[in-house]
């Protein structure tokens, strides 16, 4: 018998942050749900893919709130299957290329740009299943357009966060 508490509630902790993550990632991304989904997005919750880069649990944390927000799709099951899928990959991506650098601002660059220039997945997925006129590129164009503000200014965001509370524990 553990008789740790910190022991027994180290897993426990794990999955409440892990939880409050995926939470947060639906939550922020429903508040903008019209430009959360679509040809033209914007979502601040992409914010959290830096944490990734501070814990290996997030990617799964983040995974889970993109699999779960993208139920609310209006592509429906594809956008649950190729967005968290494309999530997860560029998660785990990023966290490869990004093991060797110390610098935590450089890790933030090279991970917002393996996001934006990911997004050419969700363009593909989208131009697939909508009927929406506009041509692969141009989606691809204002997606990743939109993935580059939301992690500018999540990046800001979380930089700052991490400043005052160490999210790597």
């Amino acid at each position: 018998m553990n008789t740790n508490p910190s022991k027994t509630s180290r897993p426990v902790q794990e999955i409440a942050k892990m939880g409050l993550i995926a939470a947060l990632y639906i939550v922020i991304t429903l508040a903008v749900a019209p430009v959360g989904f679509g040809p033209i997005q914007f979502r601040l919750s992409e914010m959290f893919n830096y944490l990734a880069l501070l814990h290996k649990r997030y990617v799964f944390a983040v995974t889970l709130g993109v699999v779960i927000v993208n139920f609310f799709s209006p592509f429906g099951i594809i956008d649950v299957v190729v967005g968290s899928l494309s999530t997860f990959l560029v998660l785990i991506i990023s966290r490869a290329a990004t093991k060797q650098i110390k610098n935590l601002k450089v890790k933030m660059t090279v991970t917002a740009i393996i996001a934006t220039l990911s997004m050419f997945t969700i363009a593909g997925q989208i131009y697939l299943v909508s009927e929406e006129p506009s041509s692969f590129w141009f989606m691809y164009l204002t997606i990743a357009l939109g993935e580059l503000v939301s992690m500018t200014i999540g990046g800001f965001i979380i930089y700052f966060i991490n400043k005052k509370i160490d999210l790597s524990k």
